[in-house]
């Protein structure tokens, strides 16, 4: 039996030897890098690869796709290219829109002010209920429109230009265009801008502390609180979610978040009941947390919007366990779109959609009782 193994290890050692050896001395015939232009301003050098003989692999998101050459990740965007990863969208932005801060939605930060909207294609999860599924869900070069390049330089630029007072990384899922980000991050900071990243939070530690310190708010969207659900509808796993959550409280980041609640799926109040505790636990009281009316959309168009009565339950469930700053969003008008001073119940911002109405806001602190507000109030 021992001599049986022995001989079955060395014939696979000897094998391997062999292929190696005949891949160095005659190599196939065509590779990606062969067949595809390496412009680098269209295909560039991304980070969080680890190399293997027999590819390479993307330690950016908790999928950590391994790339054979030629292969792309779960995000479409990053792939092997003669053996090394490339990110295949630096600089191709294919949507840039200036935004009121609210759009995104961002309340505990400059309320009324202008942001640079930008986004890529490419996203790592796939949300059955996408509202940009257009750009998140399609290949780079199902969205090309000639050659235009947007530099980091551009992006700055354009902003300060159009009175902007931050950028925000958004739309699609800014995670899988990780150096473009980066690089507009840094810049933009140099020239006193602020920067907001809008994700689903599937991302590593390692890359999500690199990136977190260029940021002043960073929001998230916990879509559920339920493994099965992220599983079947979302495409991945709560727990990475939570932990870049519990990271972002670790680093002092701002951290805003967000649950879309959809019905039937997602909405069982039990289960919001636990969400809403383990942000109080983990994240803190003074965390902001919207809960957003959901709209037929993508492949969930059979379903209806989520009801009033529903969102309104929810923000009271979380209201009840302690936090301090809970909103409902995708309703125009309703008094959950106020912030309220925790302390004297007054009316601190009144929002009306994206309007702001009123700001009783000053230094940080509520002009009545003077208690400090978390967030960015003044730029």
């Amino acid at each position: 039996m021992i001599k049986n193994i022995k001989l079955y290890l060395f014939l696979n050692i000897a094998l391997c030897i062999i292929t190696v050896f005949i891949i160095a001395v005659y190599p196939p015939p065509q590779t990606v890098s062969s067949i595809l232009t390496i412009d680098k301003t269209r295909v560039k050098q991304a980070d969080w690869e680890r190399q293997d003989c027999l590819g390479v692999q993307c330690e950016l998101c908790p999928f950590r796709c391994f790339l054979s050459e030629g292969s792309r990740g779960i995000c479409r965007v990053r792939m092997n290219v003669a053996g090394r990863l490339r990110t295949l969208v630096y600089g191709q932005p294919v949507s840039v829109h200036i935004d009121p801060i609210e759009k995104k939605p961002v309340y505990h930060m400059l309320p009324g002010s202008r942001i640079f909207s930008i986004a890529t294609v490419g996203c790592n999860l796939r949300c059955n209920f996408c509202q940009n599924w257009e750009i998140s869900q399609r290949n780079p070069e199902e969205t090309r429109e000639g050659d235009k390049i947007l530099t980091p330089e551009q992006v700055v630029e354009a902003a300060i230009a159009n009175n902007c007072n931050s950028i925000a990384y958004t739309y699609s899922e800014p995670i899988v265009f990780y150096e473009y980000v980066l690089d507009i991050a840094r810049l933009a900071k140099q020239k006193g801008l602020r920067n907001v990243l809008v994700s689903a939070g599937y991302v590593n530690r390692e890359p999500l502390k690199k990136l977190a310190p260029y940021f002043d708010v960073i929001k998230i969207d916990l879509k559920g609180f339920n493994e099965q659900f992220y599983r079947k509808v979302v495409g991945g796993d709560l727990k990475y979610v939570l932990s870049t959550l519990k990271e972002l409280h670790k680093l002092g980041v701002l951290t805003e978040v967000v649950n879309l609640v959809v019905p039937g799926l997602n909405d069982d109040m039990q289960e919001i009941d636990r969400m809403c505790k383990w942000i109080y636990d983990n994240l803190g009281p003074d965390t902001p947390l919207f809960f957003s009316r959901f709209s037929p959309q993508y492949k969930l168009g059979n379903l209806p919007a989520t009801p009033i009565e529903t969102l309104e339950k929810a923000r009271k469930i979380a209201m009840d366990i302690g936090l301090r700053y809970v909103y409902i969003g995708n309703i125009a008008g309703h008094p959950g779109e106020n912030t309220l001073c925790p302390s004297c119940g007054k009316m601190l911002v009144r929002r009306y959609g994206y309007t702001i109405l009123e700001n009783n806001i000053k230094k940080g602190r509520c002009i009545f009782c003077g208690r400090e507000i978390p967030g960015i109030w003044d730029n």
